[in-house]
């Protein structure tokens, strides 16, 4: 009994700690909410190490605890969530160099006692699996595209189209996250909510990220983005004069005013609403997330006028409309057993095979002035898929090799040592090895990941490629997506 009350009021030291650093970052200062929301989240993302964890490394664990196989609504108890993030936390540690290590038990009480506070406002004991999946998804490192699929995954049906009652309970279940850090007024959910963010009837994958990455996003679900480029700007440099606190550089976002010739704010001055001369909180301020010099700005406006600049890319690639489920194959996973070798091999061969079948009917579907054309650009591809298929090979047996090795290293002891100063000399570079081999291996698995990345690419390429009647084919025109948001007081 004594024990379970000291482990309960460390509970409540630890929720209580949280929420004290988060109030002396003064973050309520900030007169947007939506800046305010995301400076508050981005702050419990790195207190509790969650930026760490991609997106990727979150969904195997996911299925390394075995919640791939439960319901969204089958609930969980407190013990075995905290067990759940031991092995999120104890795996990036693996991943991490020696000397970037985390502290895993404070990671693990601080990111607890935030989702029991969040999802569990009635003191059950239990949160549900899907839950805790929208909450781990949406707070953890990775690009937001990536996020979002997996998302897309988890409300989707078997055909790929969206199921509105599903994503209403993802909108209930991560508006709870600006609740937590008391923002509630500003982003909390509304029945309406749903229909805000899709007016339409059937929503497909592309549709959905459209929608969510769109400039600007849903107001419900406008800090989630901004929650990304706050993490992309933290370490951008402005060798710009701030013209409020005079501050000689900036660091994060600088705001440039359309109407005062030459003035610029700070993000610091910005979000506060401070201004001088005869500039005015009401007029519009253009957000800027990195720096150009005069010179590029020149080169970059000559490059312009003669058509040399590329049109700007849209903000994420056209996925397959059919109900592919990318987020779920083993992307980042060190293969234990040479069944599961064999079974990989057989995947990519697999592939393999689909893209020549596909390129073949392509082919007799093409006009015969396009047969020598295609002809060499499915070899090509086959080429490259085979070249791929070599390197994936030859990556699993490094990473064999090196687990071989790392086991190694690690079977001298300390005690054994202590008798013997010529094992210990021994036993220090064994663990110098073991480090340089854990950093290998996870290159290696960032490489095997990029190499099923390129795959899927090519898959999808030669899945929309057809032969089209005209030989050019009239090019849609596209409207170029400014990278750069125009911010007005009025839009808080």
């Amino acid at each position: 009994m004594i024990e379970e009350g000291s482990k309960r009021g460390k509970a409540m030291v630890e929720k209580r700690q949280l929420f004290m650093e988060m109030r002396a970052q003064n973050f309520d200062v900030i007169r947007l909410s939506t800046y305010r929301t995301a400076c508050k989240l981005r702050f419990v993302q790195k207190r509790c190490n969650l930026h760490l964890v991609d997106v990727w490394n979150m969904i195997e664990a996911f299925r390394d605890n075995g919640l791939n196989t439960l319901d969204h609504n089958a609930e969980i108890n407190v013990s075995r969530l905290e067990t759940i993030l031991s092995s999120i936390y104890y795996q990036l540690n693996k991943r991490l160099p020696t000397t970037h290590q985390i502290n895993v038990e404070q990671s693990i009480g601080l990111l607890l006692n935030f989702m029991v506070a969040t999802y569990d406002s009635e003191s059950h004991g239990k949160l549900t699996v899907f839950s805790m999946k929208a909450m781990l998804a949406t707070m953890c490192g990775g690009k937001i595209v990536d996020k979002l699929r997996y998302i897309f995954s988890q409300i989707s049906d078997s055909s790929g189209v969206m199921m509105f009652a599903k994503f209403d309970q993802f909108l209930r279940e991560v508006l709870k996250l600006p609740t937590a850090v008391f923002e509630g007024p500003s982003f909390g959910y509304t029945e309406h909510s749903v229909r805000t963010c899709f007016p339409q009837q059937k929503i497909m994958l592309n549709t959905f990220l459209d929608v969510l990455m769109a400039d600007p996003p849903p107001q419900c679900l406008v800090w989630l983005p901004l929650m990304h480029r706050l993490a992309n700007v933290e370490n951008v440099f402005h060798p710009v004069e701030c013209s409020y606190c005079r501050s000689e550089s900036m660091m994060g976002f600088r705001y440039r005013c359309q109407q005062c010739h030459g003035y610029q704010l700070c993000q610091s001055c910005f979000w506060r609403g401070h201004a001088n001369g005869p500039h005015s909180n009401q007029h519009q301020m253009k957000e800027h997330s990195s720096w150009k010099s005069p010179a590029k700005k020149l080169s970059h406006a000559i490059s312009k006028s003669l058509g040399c600049v590329p049109i700007g890319e849209p903000p994420h690639p056209v996925f397959p409309e059919q109900a592919e489920r990318p987020q779920e194959l083993t992307h980042t996973v060190v293969l234990e057993s040479p069944s599961r070798l064999d079974e990989e091999h057989r995947l990519i061969a697999r592939y393999a095979a689909r893209l020549a079948a596909e390129a073949g009917n392509s082919t007799q579907q093409c006009p015969p002035s396009d047969l020598s054309f295609n002809f060499d650009a499915n070899k090509q591809q086959r080429q490259l898929i085979a070249e791929l298929e070599n390197k994936n090979r030859e990556i699993l047996q490094e990473i064999q090799r090196l687990r071989l090795e790392h086991e190694q290293a690690s079977q001298p002891t300390p005690e054994k040592a202590q008798q013997n100063p010529t094992l210990l000399t021994e036993l220090r570079l064994l663990r110098h090895r073991k480090d340089e081999l854990e950093r290998r291996m996870s290159a290696l698995q960032e490489s095997r990941r990029e190499l099923m990345v390129q795959l899927e690419g090519l898959m999808r390429l030669l899945k929309v490629k057809q032969c089209l009647k005209d030989m050019h084919p009239k090019k849609k025109k596209k409207k170029k997506r400014a990278s750069e948001s125009v911010i007005s007081w009025d839009g808080a």
